[in-house]
């Protein structure tokens, strides 16, 4: 696929948030993320990763950043979005701080999950598929826009991966109506949620194509010719290849540019 620099996030991470026991989920974040750095970023120069925070334990989390901040090939952090936890929560306030003076990128990544209340009424994977991905991260945008971290953090690049696209535009203007008549709700907020949320980055995998016109829509909606990464999510069975971007009609060369590449060197610093 052409493809110079590999950031790679193992699927089994995915859903590491729902497990029982918050010790040890924390106990085994930190063990995966030692053994994943010693025995394959220090082994291949072409790849990188965004290191999954121990979410549940945010003081092992400041310790995680402490330790690989700076570590060859990594470049920034990512919460599993699968998890029972709010992001506004106050305990998680020094978290961004550091990141963001430590100009790294948080992301947030989607997954699978069969516990949520939804989707646990669900008896196709395609229908759990199409919904578990998605909500999760509606959840902590919205607690993330609502609560006025990007006000707080105004320099912290988030990132928001395999979602899709499709939803961004129906969260921005459903949350743009309900901000404009309660504001008070808000009080952080300096602007529109969808003024921060055409700040934020999003991946592009997997792009809901069956629509042109719907899809041409969404980038406007959200400045994909500067906010969007494409992303392959490969070996999913699902997974894009470059020439998915490269092909669509309505975005100019420098556009393509950016999202196959010039954007992620610029967010992650590469």
């Amino acid at each position: 696929m052409n493809i110079a620099i590999q950031v790679v996030f193992p699927q089994p991470m995915l859903e590491i948030g729902m497990h029982p026991s918050p010790e040890i989920a924390t106990a085994l974040t930190l063990a995966y993320n030692k053994w994943f750095t010693k025995n394959i970023l220090s082994k291949d120069e072409k790849l990188r990763s965004l290191l999954a925070l121990p979410f549940e334990d945010p003081a092992a989390c400041i310790r995680m950043i402490d330790e690989y901040a700076g570590f060859p090939g990594v470049i920034g952090f990512m919460v599993t979005s699968q998890r029972r936890i709010a992001v506004n929560n106050n305990a998680y306030m020094p978290i961004y701080k550091k990141l963001e003076e430590l100009g790294l990128p948080l992301a947030f990544h989607a997954g699978p999950t069969l516990s949520d209340s939804m989707v646990s009424h669900m008896n196709k994977f395609l229908s759990i598929h199409a919904m578990s991905f998605v909500t999760c991260n509606m959840l902590h945008l919205t607690n993330w826009v609502i609560n006025g971290l990007p006000e707080r953090f105004p320099k912290l690049k988030v990132v928001w991966v395999e979602s899709g696209l499709a939803w961004v535009p129906f969260m921005m203007q459903r949350l743009d109506h309900e901000y404009l008549m309660r504001q008070s709700d808000a009080p952080l907020l300096k602007k529109r949620p969808s003024d921060y949320m055409r700040e934020m980055y999003y991946t592009s995998q997997p792009m809901e194509a069956t629509d042109l016109n719907l899809l041409q829509a969404t980038f406007k909606a959200i400045n994909a010719e500067t906010q969007l990464m494409y992303s392959s999510d490969w070996p999913h069975w699902d997974f894009d290849t470059p020439g998915r971007m490269a092909w669509l009609p309505f975005l100019s060369d420098e556009g393509k540019r950016n999202i196959l590449g010039e954007t992620a060197r610029k967010v992650f610093n590469l």
